[in-house]
């Protein structure tokens, strides 16, 4: 019987073999464009109370048509080495759909992280490092891990630590790994971007008169409903910044104890504090209520916008008929199986695909792996010079125009940049043009059926241009 996750690396491939048959590139660049470049799989012994069990573990880099490599690391039960070989196989797409100049690569550690103590989630954060270290998988010019489901910041500075320690010379240290604290080196706005990636793409999508018609829908993010599969750290930011500074109306949300549906509208701020305070989404104040074993129900809630943001295989051939949603925005990895999104085209459906929309992860990713390259944080060198330069001009539009500006606009007109504004700034940008691209190429094939298969063409013609200029297929 084929496991989901096998089945999750099959859909990868069907994805590419789809978007492959729409360019005319050789067969022999394809195949190597989709192959996996290289598995590592490790076992190795952690103590663990008064004894010691053997941790399963694994790092895959897809592809090595640009280095470093990059990609997350995942603390979970279900880690194999199929679904890790699937997610790192994205990766390298994804990062030539936002030109992030990296090739793929996933790790995944085969253990519960909610089961365990600090300590022993240090020891074996601390123990896969070494192992990646002597397997020459990591470093800032090699491949470069990042935070991914059931690990953070915290398991991040011990990576970096663990590699610090093995590798004292290297002045680029730090930057051998992404999503550490902004105190050890990381970058201010990493923990949401991923979330914000996704308001920006989605914010976008919706920014196109005729697709939205098509849709039954108006223009702009504003007004629409949306509802929220998983409040982890993509799933809640994506909520937060939809609702804040999109104007959308938060209708439904899963989570792992059940799902809850109020079509007047949730607030997230306030359903954070109820989870907080109760430990559930359930009996938030005038919601419907759906039990552990009926949060499926989630995708059949009524809503203009779907966020998947948990795990894959959420939206499979048994329910995509089920959809109500116009919009299928896709934050979590492989979310929409091969089979369940051919349902979902065929009923009219806009699919925003992962390998487009949780970009924002990685883009930002990229942006601190630069800072810790230069050693500089971003605006340190412009920040003072522009807020003299619009502090210049304010004076001389209130000379010329005998105009007053108060105090507080003047401190809004003058302000220059700070780190996080240039990072929103640098994501938001990132976001907008690869969406262009991806709609340019669906626009110029008109026989490309959804965004995925225009987004996969889009990162197929990329690579091949890189592996061509190598020389290596003439």
């Amino acid at each position: 019987m084929t496991k989901p996750r096998d089945r999750f690396y099959a859909s990868v491939l069907q994805f590419f073999d789809k978007a492959a048959a729409h360019t005319d590139l050789h067969e022999g660049l394809l195949e190597q464009i989709k192959a996996c470049n290289a598995v590592f799989s490790m076992r190795f012994p952690v103590k663990v109370g008064d004894g010691y069990m053997v941790v399963e573990a694994y790092r895959a880099q897809h592809s090595h048509h640009r280095l470093p490599t990059k990609g997350g690391i995942r603390y979970s039960n279900h880690v194999n080495q199929e679904e890790v070989m699937a997610l790192a196989t994205l990766m390298t797409f994804k990062c030539a759909i936002v030109d992030v100049p990296f090739g793929g690569a996933k790790g995944g550690v085969k253990i519960n992280p909610w089961q365990y103590n600090a300590d022993e989630l240090e020891r074996v954060t601390r123990r896969y490092t070494s192992e990646l270290i002597r397997r020459n998988c990591i470093g800032p010019a090699i491949d470069v891990p990042a935070p991914d489901y059931g690990t953070g910041e915290r398991e991040m500075s011990w990576i970096a630590d663990t590699y610090r320690t093995f590798n004292g010379n290297d002045i680029d240290a730090a930057g051998c790994v992404t999503g550490k604290p902004v105190t050890q080196n990381g970058i201010r706005g990493r923990t949401e971007a991923t979330g914000r990636g996704v308001y920006y793409g989605i914010r976008e999508a919706c920014t196109f008169k005729e697709d939205m018609a098509k849709l039954g829908l108006g223009p702009g993010l504003a007004g629409k409903t949306f509802v929220v599969q998983g409040l982890g750290n993509v799933g809640s930011y994506s909520a937060k910044i939809m609702q804040d500074e999109g104007g959308a109306a938060l209708v439904g949300v899963s989570e792992v104890e059940g799902a809850i549906y109020k079509p007047s509208g949730i607030d997230i701020h306030d359903l954070l504090r109820h989870r907080k305070e109760t430990g559930s989404i359930l009996n938030y104040p005038g919601a419907t209520n759906y039990g552990k074993e009926d949060r499926g129900a989630v995708v059949e809630f009524e809503c203009d916008i779907f966020i998947p943001a948990a795990l894959e295989n959420v939206i499979t051939l048994e329910n995509a008929h089920k959809v109500k949603a116009k919009i299928i925005a896709e934050a979590a990895n492989g979310p929409t199986t091969s089979e369940a999104e051919e349902v979902l085209l065929k009923a009219g459906k806009l699919i925003i695909p992962d390998v487009f929309l949780n970009a924002g992860g990685v883009t930002v990713s990229y942006f601190e792996w630069l800072k810790n390259l230069s050693h500089m944080r971003f605006g340190r060198m412009e920040k003072r010079f522009n807020h003299q330069t619009y502090s210049n001009f304010v004076s001389l539009v209130e000379r010329l125009t005998g105009a007053t500006i108060s105090e507080r606009e003047r401190e809004i007109l003058t302000r220059g940049g700070d780190e996080i504004d240039l990072v929103r700034s640098g994501l938001e940008e990132t976001m907008i043009t690869a969406y262009q691209q991806i709609r340019e190429v669906q626009m110029r094939k008109p026989e490309i059926e959804g965004l995925r298969t225009a987004a996969m063409v889009s990162a197929i013609s990329k690579i091949a241009s890189d592996y061509l200029s190598l020389g290596i297929f003439p």
